[in-house]
């Protein structure tokens, strides 16, 4: 199968992504590159083009979940917040607020589940979380406050794992009371001993 029509070489590495993605959730992460390609449309050729081996797609693909989510950060940023705890307000609203359904959600986590059990991904998420984690660290908040909105975040974030719902008003309130916090740290030192 030769270049689909129409697709630049970047549509096609983008389909390469979303197949492997796709596969990886449906077959686990030792689907053949045969599955993925046949799923993209591509020959297996034109999938080694984009991706000289397996482990090179299954990085990119675990790069671009890392990417994903960091566009979605950046975009929960707001330009008019200018206060201590910018970031982990932002960290909270995309982690807290998806864009997905729960079931889509559920298969974005599944995927990523799939994905750390690469030591080589595993690796590379190591690194991500270290550079959030110093980003967050330089946000203003107080060290022990920032722990919390984080873990409570994060924590909350894998509800549809469990078969939870991220999208009921309880969910909601609880986010909005990690950035109620955010914004008046002085509240959490009222609570700690």
């Amino acid at each position: 199968m030769g270049r689909t029509a129409g697709r630049t070489p970047q549509d096609t590495r983008r389909a390469l992504l979303d197949a492997a993605a796709d596969v990886v959730r449906a077959r686990g992460i030792h689907a053949s590159l045969d599955e993925i390609a046949r799923f993209a449309g591509v020959s297996k050729g034109g999938l080694i083009y984009h991706f000289a081996s397996k482990d090179e797609l299954i990085l990119e693909l675990a790069r671009d979940q890392l990417a994903a989510f960091q566009a979605s950060i950046d975009a929960a940023l707001d330009p008019s917040d200018t206060a201590p705890g910018r970031l982990t307000r932002a960290y909270i609203r995309a982690a807290l607020t998806p864009a997905q359904d729960d079931v889509t959600l559920r298969e974005s986590l599944a995927l990523v589940v799939q994905l750390m059990t690469l030591p080589a991904v595993a690796e590379l998420a190591r690194a991500d979380a270290e550079q959030m984690d110093a980003a967050l660290a330089a946000d203003g908040l107080p060290p022990e406050l920032l722990a919390l909105v984080v873990a409570a975040a994060d924590g909350m974030s894998t509800a549809p794992l469990w078969g939870a719902s991220t999208q009921t008003p309880a969910h909601r309130r609880l986010a909005q009371q990690l950035v109620y916090l955010t914004r008046h740290p002085h509240l959490w030192e009222t609570l700690t001993p």
